[in-house]
């Protein structure tokens, strides 16, 4: 602070004289400060140092110096020379006020380490209360209990995201724990049916009451695709239930597939006594799964076919305001508004008829949406339906 005090009135008078007339000499010898200001020539400008020999009469503490370029501008213009007294203790009252100033210390540091110790302890306690509670909930979930939920109180925004999650975990386990077993009752149920009209009509001619003539084999053979036709449904739903079925993206000339599944389909239309008409632009090319999206038009086809028994269907394939556009249009009997509002929800889903509409379009909702693609359904009852998905 001297040096700084003296390069100060150095840069505002641009001259050493009058320095001497100020009173930071007195000032510093008053909190026990020496020096002595020398210019560049080694001329004295200012000394508070004489007569200075020692503090006390103890002959140990000797007097020394040390010198302190002062600068102005990053130019030397002076010297200061500060003294002071080594191995110096200062009277008994000082050494009682630093004694007493040690002892504050250590307590304030006692203190301080006591309340971050309380303030820890509380912390800690706040925030495992919550991850025992949801750690609680996600034990009782692996176990089974799916209707446990965890409701915690704290601050944490991430604690009560966790919190969520473990919510929505089971709520989603317990909606497919409903949906398997309301599966099971249901397929059980349609099962049942054609294999007691099977049992019944082989009952029959063992007995000698029916013969196994042509009719009667037709009808077995009818119940036995019926019964095939179930067990592919259920298959169809176990994989696409958890929505983790795989993709293999890659350039596609979905006209190719398109033709071809359409083709495969002219025979069924024709047997219905269906006009089934296709208007197909070759050589449209996108990115998608080859395999999935056959399923997908295989799906809506059929939807198309069963539920339409007379007039005409139609499937367009032409490029859009995307990269295509696929449109399947009939006149059948219509979707229901609640079908149509739980393609999404699996739960929702019945499994009332054989390949039922509902199924088939939350299977090809599920694959449509795994692409990035849109689905829009528009129906009406008695009056035919028009499925478009964009993509």
């Amino acid at each position: 602070m001297l040096v700084m005090h003296a390069a100060t009135h150095y840069k505002m008078t641009g001259a050493w004289e009058g320095y001497d007339e100020t009173d930071a000499g007195s000032v510093a010898r008053l909190s026990g400060d020496y020096f002595t200001i020398t210019d560049n020539d080694g001329n004295t400008v200012y000394t508070n140092e004489k007569d200075v020999e020692r503090c006390c009469a103890d002959s140990k503490h000797a007097y020394a110096q040390t010198k302190y370029p002062i600068l102005v501008e990053e130019e030397k213009v002076g010297e200061l020379t500060a003294g002071y007294f080594t191995n110096h203790t200062t009277s008994a009252e000082a050494d009682a006020f630093r004694g007493s100033g040690v002892s504050l210390v250590v307590l304030a540091i006692i203190c301080i380490s006591m309340s971050g110790a309380l303030v820890s302890i509380l912390f800690f306690y706040r925030l495992s209360k919550p991850i025992h509670d949801i750690a609680a909930t996600a034990k009782d979930i692996s176990k089974g209990h799916l209707q446990s939920r965890v409701s915690i109180k704290s601050n944490v925004a991430e604690m009560h995201e966790i919190a969520d999650s473990i919510n929505t975990l089971g709520s989603s386990l317990l909606n497919q724990e409903k949906f398997r077993r309301q599966l099971i009752v249901e397929l059980s149920h349609e099962l049942r049916t054609p294999l007691q009209i099977l049992f019944n009509q082989i009952e029959a001619m063992l007995d000698g009451i029916h013969k196994a003539d042509r009719p009667h084999l037709e009808s077995m053979h009818a119940e036995i695709a019926r019964t095939g036709e179930l067990l592919n449904e259920l298959e169809d739903r176990l994989i696409y239930e958890n929505d983790t079925f795989e993709m293999n993206i890659s350039p596609t000339n979905i006209s190719e597939i398109t033709t071809k599944v359409a083709l495969g389909h002219e025979g069924s239309f024709v047997q219905k006594k269906l006009e089934f008409s296709t208007d197909i632009e070759p050589e449209i090319i996108v990115a998608a799964d080859g395999v999935r999206y056959a399923q997908v038009l295989i799906n809506l086809l059929s939807n198309a076919l069963k539920y339409t028994n007379k007039g005409r269907v139609s499937l367009s394939l032409r490029h859009g305001d995307g990269a295509a556009e696929l449109l399947i249009a009939d006149t059948g009997e219509g979707i229901a508004p609640e079908i149509i509002k739980n393609i999404d929800n699996r739960s929702g889903q019945s499994f009332k008829a054989v390949n039922s509409k509902g199924v088939g379009l939350y299977i090809a909702k599920l694959i449509i949406d795994k692409h990035g693609w849109k689905l829009s359904i528009d129906s009406e009852t008695n009056a035919g339906t028009c499925i478009r998905v964009a993509m």
